[in-house]
């Protein structure tokens, strides 16, 4: 019996390939770490057919990260699920506004959500940075009127979870980012949720920081 986390991480790998290539699935290389890190936070197969990536997305947010850029994220439970390590290793940082005091009285007089108030305030306080969307379709409209506006995330990591406005959401900021040449990471359909959007960005730090092998993270 494995009992490593390194091994046991390696086994759940080799599982998700053998169990792909059962249903018929081959995953592009680039999106391959990806793809596979959010089945295995889920163990939902569908994830290898709802993720939608645009072109060049993760090797620009590959590249993004090389820099340094900021990662907000919609929710604490998704900053949470974000690797320290990784980020260390990249010189870079992940915040979330969701509780700060100004973003609930911002949103209090908006008469909007506060997701959609953090976003707002990210778009001012750090332009260029990735923004990660797992809970909050009101997260990711205020976005695409963000980019409609001018905004030019490194990247966008759209996977609300839910049955009310969620589809909707992830079609429109989809097209938007399409429409302006922003990268863009989407989980379409209703699944998604916290863990699948640290699950994107974890795959991308690995890739940054060269930590996709497990023994690598140390």
């Amino acid at each position: 019996m494995k009992t490593r986390p390194s091994e046991i991480e390696r086994e759940s790998m080799a599982i998700i390939d053998r169990e792909l290539a059962a249903r018929g699935i081959t995953l592009t290389e680039e999106n391959a770490a990806v793809v596979r890190r959010c089945i295995h936070a889920s163990a939902d197969f569908d994830y290898a057919e709802n993720l939608r990536f645009s072109p060049d997305a993760v090797s620009r947010a590959v590249g993004a990260l090389r820099a340094g850029v900021q990662i907000v994220t919609d929710t604490n439970m998704a900053l949470a699920g974000v690797s320290r390590p990784g980020l260390a290793r990249l010189g870079g940082s992940a915040c979330c506004f969701m509780a700060d005091g100004e973003i609930a009285r911002a949103a209090k007089e908006r008469g909007t959500t506060r997701a959609a108030a953090a976003m707002d305030h990210a778009a001012k306080t750090c332009p260029g940075a990735i923004l990660a969307v797992g809970n909050a379709p009101t997260a990711l409209l205020a976005i695409a009127e963000q980019i409609e506006g001018g905004l030019r995330p490194a990247l966008v990591v759209a996977a609300p979870v839910g049955f009310v406005n969620v589809v909707e959401s992830k079609q429109r900021v989809w097209a938007v980012c399409l429409a302006h040449d922003v990268p863009c990471i989407a989980a379409m359909g209703r699944k998604g949720g916290s863990s699948i959007a640290a699950a994107i960005l974890n795959a991308l730090i690995y890739t940054a920081a060269d930590m996709l092998e497990p023994e690598k993270r140390g």
